[in-house]
């Protein structure tokens, strides 16, 4: 499969399944989008017609593009055939039951009261056996989690702990007693723990900046932007926001960590399609340099929701972004945006690029009480429960349904270019949507395109730097 589209002034041609990238003048543009569904002759006597007035389009010019195409297709860099469906279930059926990360919900409340929140606040939806009511982890539960976390990662030797919530700084002693303890077994287990810790600020003080920045390789720091924004739905629970109070103690954090190891992470809505302008707010205002801000996931009908018309607005704004973070890298002043972070040349495996992100297989979140669930957005779907910390997996049946799901499980997914970029998509997401696993969640899925779209263009540009100011 090919996708051809343009941006920034190039013409970019993926090729999908070799993942060959090919930046291209108009003419070579024209002929590739010709060339399956036209024999040679047909295709110079379009173009001759089409480039009329252009005295250096000839036929022999034109024959010569023609025969470099199919070079390229002979070569497997263009036109290349799908040989990875077969390959598709096999990944996960090699990886057996190994889990390599956890998220570990070590509370379940929250001190902000957030509109838009997918967890209802810290609750986790609905109230069967006590399970959406609000909770903290104690540390015997937790310390059980990264036992098991142990006895089921194989031979694998890094392993990965999110600490997540609600707000995981209500619970703030057992995360330091959790990593302490986690740091006890890794010689002995062979083990090496990766933490991150995601969090609202408003508990963040010395202690946490001092700890995160000796413990955490990551933190995730939740923030949406200019005040205004922020403040239309992160709020607390006497309806007052938050901005004032976050914004000086993140500062202090990125400071801290050496604006390494650390994300700025929003989320746009119905009220801000333009979510540049919070971006840049975050970068040239408040001084951040690590940024991510994703879509809104959330209810049909809720008021936060992305209309279509939002979602065009999106598409501009990322192209828009792309084109300023290719201006920022030029004046030696650069920006990182997490959906723009793309490795052509050692990325996922083949295999992981089909497989998707492992959720309800080698990935895991646990609650309060030790329940098992396939990621952080099923906690609370009492149908999706896979089991609990101390007997392991007992609903064996819905691993296997995970264990099943990737890029080419969805039928929606069939004639998708990105498909190997996003593995066929968040579970989660499309449950919600579709309600299966294997469906989809269109919105997401136009915006992931456009994203990749601007993810491959930023490297196109990079690797055409040197030659800048040349034809292209």
């Amino acid at each position: 499969m090919v996708h051809q589209y343009q941006l920034n002034g190039y013409n970019i041609v993926l090729d999908t399944c070799s993942g060959g990238i090919h930046v291209v003048d108009n003419v070579a543009y024209d002929v590739i989008a010709l060339f399956e569904d036209h024999s040679p002759d047909a295709i110079v006597k379009e173009l001759l017609k089409k480039y009329a007035a252009r005295d250096d389009v000839t036929e022999a010019e034109l024959r010569q593009c023609i025969a470099d195409v199919q070079s390229l297709k002979d070569g497997g860099r263009l036109f290349t055939p799908d040989t990875f469906a077969d390959l598709a279930g096999t990944f996960k059926e090699r990886s057996g039951d190994v889990v390599k990360a956890l998220c570990l919900h070590v509370a379940h409340t929250c001190n902000l009261n957030c509109a838009y929140c997918f967890a209802s606040q810290g609750k986790y939806h609905g109230p069967e056996n006590g399970r959406g009511e609000r909770a903290l982890m104690d540390f015997e539960t937790g310390k059980r989690a990264l036992d098991f976390l142990i006895e089921h990662s194989g031979s694998r030797t890094n392993l990965e702990v999110d600490f997540f919530g609600g707000e995981p700084l209500m619970n703030w002693q057992v995360v330091k007693d959790l990593v302490a303890y986690a740091r006890t077994r890794e010689e002995p287990c062979h083990k090496r723990f990766r933490f991150t810790l995601t969090t609202n600020g408003m508990l963040v003080d010395d202690d946490v900046i001092d700890f995160a920045n000796r413990e955490m390789d990551n933190v995730v720091m939740s923030l949406d932007g200019r005040r205004e924004i922020h403040d239309r739905l992160r709020v607390d629970y006497a309806g007052k926001g938050s901005y004032d109070r976050i914004v000086p103690k993140f500062q202090r954090f990125a400071a801290a960590r050496g604006e390494r190891g650390y994300y700025i992470r929003g989320t746009f809505t119905h009220a801000n399609p333009d979510f540049t302008k919070d971006l840049f707010h975050m970068a040239d205002d408040l001084g951040f340099t690590q940024l991510s801000m994703e879509p809104v996931v959330c209810a049909p009908g809720d008021p936060a929701e992305l209309t279509a018309e939002d979602l065009e607005t999106v598409k501009e704004q990322y192209e828009l972004l792309a084109e300023d973070m290719l201006r920022r890298e030029r004046a030696g002043k650069p920006i990182t945006f997490y959906h723009y972070m793309l490795d052509l040349e050692g990325g996922p495996c083949v295999y992981k690029r089909i497989s998707g992100c492992g959720s309800g297989t080698e990935y895991m979140a646990v609650t309060p009480w030790g329940d098992l669930y396939p990621c952080h957005q099923f906690v609370g779907e009492e149908a999706y429960k896979l089991g609990d910390i101390w007997n392991g997996v007992t609903n064996t049946a819905l691993r296997g349904k995970f264990r099943a799901c990737n890029a080419y499980a969805r039928p929606a997914c069939k004639d998708c270019w990105a498909r190997l970029y996003c593995s066929g998509g968040c579970a989660a997401n499309a449950y919600h949507a579709s309600g299966s696993i294997r469906g989809v969640y269109e919105a997401g899925c136009q915006l992931f395109r456009k994203r990749m779209e601007c993810a491959i263009m930023m490297k196109a540009a990079e690797a055409l730097a040197p030659a800048a100011g040349g034809e292209r």
